[in-house]
């Protein structure tokens, strides 16, 4: 089981990273399942809070928050953004995949929805994973992959050599 975890203390920065190394293999024509958060999209109603994952290879782009309005506290994460995400990821062929890619485990992989029959998918048929996690879920990955991750360091360097050893 290959998977490499991602987790930078400072606040976007994984979502960053992962996005570069992404953009780094596909231009290498490397084979890729999966989610990236679409980067720069600013939130109509000023919160910085919304969020768009493109689907690997191709697209679609999925936004999984929702607008609460003005001033709301409330959780913005749109589970049906999220199923949308997780049905577009499982309708591609996954025969020719080289690594699966998750930006975020988040609260829903922690409580066990979310992309975790994805990644669950992608280790058993010995594609190589890369996911970012928070402080948060930390902890619920490491029960999810019991223990068996690898925690790169968040550099672009170390995050692409992880990925090239496990492709090969």
């Amino acid at each position: 089981m290959k998977i490499a975890v991602v987790a930078s203390k400072i606040m976007g920065q994984t979502d960053q990273l992962i996005s570069e190394t992404i953009k780094k293999l596909e231009s290498e024509g490397v084979n890729l399942s999966g989610v990236v958060k679409v980067l720069g999209n600013e939130s109509l109603d000023g919160n910085h809070c919304d969020m768009d994952l493109r689907v690997l290879p191709a697209g679609p782009t999925v936004r999984i928050t929702q607008s609460l309005g003005k001033g709301s506290t409330g959780c913005r994460l749109n589970p049906a953004g999220i199923v949308e995400a997780v049905a577009a990821v499982e309708r591609n062929d996954a025969e020719q995949v080289d690594l699966f890619v998750l930006n975020k485990f988040g609260p829903q992989e922690a409580e066990g929805r979310g992309f975790c029959n994805a990644i669950a998918s992608a280790l058993e048929q010995d594609i190589p994973v890369l996911v970012g996690v928070g402080k948060g879920c930390r902890d619920d990955l490491d029960r999810f992959v019991e223990g068996m991750a690898e925690y790169v360091q968040p550099e672009p360097d170390a995050m692409y050599d992880w990925c090239k050893a496990a492709m090969s």
